[in-house]
């Protein structure tokens, strides 16, 4: 793939993941009930501990959407967000059978594992296209 087209892929990949932290860290502020009905039935519902939560994946997910406009910040920014990720994801692995309903544990393990996948793809090419542009 061209360093352009790639450039393109990893802004979208940016903007699509700075959209998704906003968005469920506006859920959990702002809805913390509907939220751990959907997704958190983990055991007892903490709405301080969920708004807690939703400030680090608002700060996440702005940083994200900045880093699609400023190519210093790619590598660093999602240098961080694969950190989070394969630490969310493995904590969801191990509680995977904790959840209310069932389904919702291997559910959450799986799609945070890919998107974990995808972030290490994002932060491939960022660097690719970083190291390129030297």
């Amino acid at each position: 793939m061209d360093r352009q087209r790639t450039e393109t892929v990893v802004r979208v990949a940016l903007g699509v993941a700075g959209a998704a932290y906003v968005a469920l860290g506006l859920w959990q502020a702002f809805s913390p009930g509907s939220f751990h009905r959907a997704l958190a039935d983990f055991g007892p519902r903490n709405d301080h501990t969920m708004r807690d939560v939703a400030t680090f994946y608002l700060a996440l997910g702005t940083a994200l959407l900045v880093a699609m406009g400023r190519p210093s910040w790619r590598v660093p920014v999602l240098s961080v967000a694969v950190v989070e990720s394969v630490l969310h994801a493995l904590n969801h692995v191990v509680d995977s059978g904790e959840a209310h309903p069932s389904w919702v544990g291997p559910f959450d393990a799986v799609t945070l594992s890919l998107a974990t996948v995808a972030l290490v793809l994002t932060l491939v090419a960022a660097r690719r296209t970083e190291e390129a542009s030297r």
